[in-house]
């Protein structure tokens, strides 16, 4: 796992911004949730720019079934499922687009509400 603060990183829109106001027409409250951001490799976000979730989490699960590293560390599905659940990502997210990034919103609100209450809960 790379050290955090040696990764040159960016705060990454799950749903990237370019994308939802494309679709929706988001406004910046809409695109700016918390629940939308993670900390992702600079490079990563680069080529992520502003598609669909469905897309690059797609790509990312077809290069770990075939064994082949998606940008980062992930070479695995094991990996993968691994790392999402780390960063509380909805499993849905392999077929989200626009419309359901409401739904995106609540689920990952959810998942990082019980990371939170566990990690308090074991102190």
């Amino acid at each position: 796992m790379p050290d955090l603060v040696a990764t040159v990183g960016d705060v990454h829109h799950i749903f990237p911004k370019a994308y939802l106001q494309q679709e929706l027409g988001a406004s910046k409250g809409l695109y700016n949730q918390v629940a939308n951001y993670a900390f992702l490799e600079k490079r990563m976000n680069i080529a992520i720019g502003k598609r669909a979730p469905r897309d690059y989490f797609g790509e990312a699960r077809d290069a770990c079934a075939a064994g082949a590293s998606y940008f980062g560390d992930a070479e695995t599905p094991a990996q993968l499922a691994a790392c999402m659940e780390a960063n509380c990502i909805p499993a849905g997210v392999f077929t989200m687009t626009a419309s359901d990034y409401e739904r995106f919103l609540v689920e990952r609100r959810q998942l990082i509400a019980r990371k939170v209450r566990a990690y308090f809960e074991g102190l």
